[in-house]
């Protein structure tokens, strides 16, 4: 991980916002651009919009800006990604990237949980690559889509450019600057983590409880 932070750190350096405008849109639309690390690519970067980061790139206000229109625009690509090839993707036993009944799955999530889905996978790691194109898939409402996907992407980017900018501000932080990206990304991950540990939780349950079952329903 460390590694791939000091690879992404040093091509915005060198680059400047078109190369974090790209980063920043592929890992929010494109399928192949999940292993890329948003969050802590944010970080750096606002970290590196400030005093204490030298003033590599713009003022804070110019990157959010360029991070969320960025954002924005590749869960638009995502989405359209999903209503266009959706089911030619899908409609096969196994995808590339989903299982097919994945696509059942994730249209009784959007039922269950509406649209606030589409702000809240903003701030997980992976999750918020595949999201925009399984709505599409889902053929979520493409106003709704719109109108979260805006708000979820500006304040994902406006908050986690935000912390970097300021929290670098901090000596303990200025000098450990590579531990904090860590931590930004260990904080996003965890509700998967809490959710992969509930769900074996209930599976464990789950078979504890039919066993008895099953032994009374033997001759």
């Amino acid at each position: 991980m460390l590694a791939l932070l000091d690879f992404a750190n040093d091509w915005i350096k060198k680059g400047g916002l078109a190369v974090l405008g790209l980063i920043v849109f592929a890992e929010s639309g494109l399928l192949i651009g999940f292993f890329l690390p948003g969050d802590s690519l944010l970080f750096f970067a606002g970290f590196l919009s400030s005093e204490a980061g030298g003033h590599v790139l713009p003022p804070l206000p110019v990157v959010a800006a360029v991070c969320a229109i960025c954002a924005i625009a590749g869960d638009q690509v995502g989405y359209l990604i999903g209503r266009r090839f959706g089911p030619a993707l899908f409609d096969r036993p196994k995808g590339r990237f989903f299982n097919p009944a994945n696509v059942v799955k994730a249209h009784a999530f959007f039922e269950r949980h509406g649209a606030k889905t589409i702000v809240l996978a903003r701030f997980v790691p992976i999750v918020r690559t595949f999201v925009p194109t399984i709505a599409g898939v889902s053929r979520m409402h493409y106003r709704t889509f719109v109108t979260y996907n805006v708000i979820g992407g500006v304040l994902w980017a406006v908050g986690i450019t935000s912390l970097g900018y300021f929290l670098g501000e901090i000596d303990v932080v200025k000098n450990n600057i590579e531990i904090a990206a860590l931590v930004i990304v260990a904080v996003s991950i965890a509700p998967i983590a809490i959710e992969f540990i509930r769900h074996r939780r209930t599976l464990a349950r789950s078979g504890v409880d039919a066993g008895p079952q099953g032994d009374a329903d033997q001759p």
